[in-house]
């Protein structure tokens, strides 16, 4: 275990974090800082924005660099002095498709800069798993970059998150009709599905991994806030809010466009969406010789989707994070 409790601020190891004001950067950069242990660098293009100036005020260096391929000798400066990385992929809509570029080129500046270990965010291999039947870039890719990172000559740790909570209100957020709210989900209505808050569980999980270098090396694991179906998303809100919320599903081609008709336009989204879904349903979001129990017991306070509901007191608004 790295100590550095009593050390002074210099000379506590350095992370950096890449794409440090998404959902997992957030709650790692304010984790990390939290504990004491480390000092914290950010990769990010809102070094002036509210975040950005809170993140300055608690000592979070920040460094102002766009995450596409082509700036690998820009990675490599930014990462110049770090001990570790949390490496990240951002979201790439459809047709897109650079993930595996910038995270390869993310690594090999990693190693470059004399970092000592990765940590990726990674998730299973869709391709593989499903025989080619589903494709779901967004997750193959990350299966890919951390094959990638495995074979290069550096330490290296995975985590593996959950569905998030938060895109039931960021992306397919409830809307009224009828006199009801309607929440469509893209997923069948009994079928138990892995989910986790980002903001609250990424950081525990990835000081975990910075704090015990060796115990975890080589290692995936799920950050995983409960197992829990459709129907019980919607009774529990239900419940804590006093709304009057139906379940609708979003899990067919059809079903998806009605809900989200604007969506017709971005049919290479839409097909991802629906070989992601399909595929977990299918064959399962982790395989299954995965430690579901890890993050759960690493983090008993975890929030459950009914913590969640009371914490943010969400109402099914859009919100954005």
């Amino acid at each position: 275990m790295l100590s550095g409790q009593q050390a002074s601020q210099t000379d506590k190891p350095l992370i950096t974090i890449v794409g440090v004001m998404g959902k997992q950067g957030r709650s790692t950069a304010f984790c990390l800082i939290k504990s004491g242990l480390f000092r914290v660098r950010g990769i990010t293009r809102k070094t002036n924005s509210a975040e950005g100036l809170k993140m300055a005020k608690l000592g979070i260096e920040l460094i102002d660099l766009p995450l596409r391929p082509g700036l690998q000798a820009d990675f490599t400066k930014a990462f110049a002095g770090s001990q570790g990385v949390f490496l990240m992929t951002p979201n790439i809509i459809p047709p897109d498709n650079y993930e595996f570029e910038l995270g390869k080129q993310l690594a090999d500046a990693a190693v470059a800069a004399g970092v000592q270990h990765i940590v990726f965010s990674s998730l299973e291999n869709v391709v593989s798993i499903s025989g080619g039947r589903y494709l779901a870039p967004h997750f193959t890719d990350k299966a890919k970059i951390e094959v990638y990172i495995r074979s290069l000559p550096i330490r290296s740790s995975f985590i593996m998150m959950a569905f998030f909570y938060t895109n039931l209100a960021e992306f397919y957020t409830p809307y009224l009709a009828d006199g009801k709210l309607i929440f469509p989900i893209y997923l069948p209505e009994d079928f138990q599905a892995p989910f986790v808050d980002p903001l609250t569980a990424t950081g525990p999980a990835v000081l975990e991994l910075f704090k015990h270098q060796q115990k975890y090396a080589g290692q995936s694991l799920p950050v995983i806030g409960e197992f829990i179906s459709p129907r019980q998303i919607v009774n529990d809100f239900n419940l804590i809010t006093g709304q009057n919320a139906v379940y609708s599903s979003a899990y067919s081609k059809q079903e998806l466009l009605h809900h989200f008709p604007d969506m017709s336009q971005q049919p290479e989204l839409v097909q991802e969406i629906l070989d992601m879904t399909h595929f977990v349903v299918k064959h399962g979001y982790y395989r299954k010789q995965r430690d579901i129990e890890w993050s759960q017991n690493l983090n008993p306070e975890r929030l459950t989707w009914k913590g969640f509901i009371k914490q943010t007191k969400w109402q099914g608004e859009k919100k954005v994070y």
